[in-house]
């Protein structure tokens, strides 16, 4: 459905279509108080459009002459508003019928059904957030771990805006001292030398630089963390998936080959979300299951973006386990040698010259999730994001700050290869223009589209 016209009144539920408590239908726009005062009667008798903005009131729902349920009725006055509008929110029981019910009657009334994220949209365009702010919201609503929704806050407050905002202002700031040199000779306009622009193109460069290394971690506590816990057979994988995830996903057993596909399982660990995955042993096997199962294991361990290299560290290292080694190459891996509660005899040195610094647990200890947990946090380094000074949070974040650094590396090479400052002050409008499009300044109508594609109908 498209995305009406500013101008219209619209409606939706606002809460999930589920049986609960209450429910909740948000009226947005000119119209709303009109609206909320046919469907909602007050029992205080005052009409929808006299109450103060920020205040309740109590009363009947109805559809024309029938009665559909007592509730309450929020209002809040433009511009003092989540969407800048006049807002009405009415409250009743939380059936699903009813609630249906209710829309329904605001629809008759004059109100038009509201888009998918149309009502933050409209925040957007009233001027009351950031194009990066509205997508804070939507990734405040599908956060699963503490800390994207810390994040995400952060981004809602507007950190990201207020980054993006600074270096424009550094932008802007080369381009006017360019201007002014160029336009102005006469005047007492300080020269723009080649080291002056150089200093300068090179901290905005640096901005640059420091938001896009900040993007992997920023992604990995947006869409989570893919974990796969990997080989050989009985050194305790199923275990150690089972502790993380909380509960008995994986079949534990002393046969050889129990897990011959690959268990899944989302799990909020150490405030991150881990999207966990115990894979078939490796070995050689003639079992024609057992076989596929490796193969989808070697996919997942690709993927993967930090790997549980599982060893069991009361036996030595086999062929196998060596064989895990070349496959674990150009990953992050965690060595977990598993079994500290036997005696060890593994080959650690070695071990820890293939893999990197091994943690020792016993995946009998409960305790062990909260050990792996940290160390997941620590290998991905996922506590160095400062949320408070603004991340990228999504690709198309960082296509817009890839452009913006592409056009300042532009004006530094001509810089540097003696071009002229008004050429250099081309790439610094194209640098410029990307940063708008960050913020949302000036996005245009397709891409502002696509943003919202990921809200529910109702936020």
């Amino acid at each position: 459905m498209a995305i009406g016209s500013i101008g219209a009144t619209v409606c939706a539920i606002a809460t999930p279509a589920a049986v609960g408590g209450i429910s909740v239908v948000r009226i947005s726009g000119e119209n709303a108080f009109a609206v909320a005062e046919t469907v909602f009667k007050p029992v205080s008798g005052k009409k929808v459009a006299e109450m103060r903005g920020y205040t309740a009131a109590y009363g009947k729902i109805c559809d024309g002459e029938e009665r559909l349920d007592d509730g309450v009725l929020l209002v809040f006055k433009a511009p003092h508003s989540y969407t800048g509008e006049d807002v009405c929110e009415i409250s009743c029981h939380g059936g699903i019928y009813v609630t249906r019910r209710v829309l329904t009657a605001c629809l008759k009334a004059g109100a038009e059904p509201a888009a998918a994220g149309e009502f933050t949209k409209r925040a957007l365009l009233n001027g009351k957030m950031s194009l990066t702010q509205a997508e804070a919201v939507a990734d405040i609503i599908s956060a699963q771990g503490e800390q994207l929704l810390a994040c995400s806050n952060s981004q809602r407050e507007g950190a990201l805006y207020r980054r993006a905002e600074r270096i424009a202002e550094m932008i802007m700031d080369v381009s006017a001292q360019i201007s002014a040199w160029i336009d102005y000779p006469e005047d007492d306009t300080p020269v723009v030398t080649e080291k002056w622009l150089t200093e300068r193109l090179t901290a905005v460069k640096a901005e640059f630089d420091e938001l896009l290394s900040g993007y992997d971690t920023g992604r990995l506590i947006r869409d989570g963390i893919s974990c796969a816990i990997v080989g050989k057979p009985n050194v305790g994988k199923s275990t150690i998936m089972n502790l993380l995830s909380g509960s008995r996903r994986s079949i534990v057993s002393d046969v050889e080959g129990t897990t011959r596909d690959i268990v899944e399982e989302t799990v909020n660990l150490c405030g991150a979300v881990l999207l966990i995955a115990d894979c078939a042993g490796i070995r050689e096997t003639e079992d024609e299951v057992e076989k596929i199962g490796v193969q989808i294991m070697l996919e997942k361990l690709r993927n993967a973006d930090i790997v549980l290299a599982v060893f069991d560290g009361s036996r030595r290292l086999s062929d196998e386990d060596r064989r895990l080694f070349g496959l674990l190459k150009d990953k992050v891996v965690i060595p977990v040698v598993n079994k500290s509660d036997l005696e060890n005899v593994i080959e650690i040195e070695e071990l820890e010259s293939r893999l990197g610094k091994a943690v020792t647990v016993s995946a009998k200890d409960e305790g062990c999730a909260d050990v792996l947990g940290r160390e997941i946090a620590s290998r991905l380094d996922l506590d160095s994001l400062n949320a408070n000074s603004g991340f990228l949070a999504n690709e198309r974040q960082r296509a817009c700050v890839i452009r913006a650094a592409a056009a300042v590396d532009n004006a530094l090479s001509g810089t540097l290869a003696g071009i002229t400052p008004d050429a250099v002050g081309v790439d610094l409008e194209q640098a410029l223009d990307a940063v708008y499009e960050l913020s949302g300044r000036k996005a245009s109508e397709e891409v502002i589209a696509e943003v919202f594609k990921r809200f529910c109908v109702g936020k």
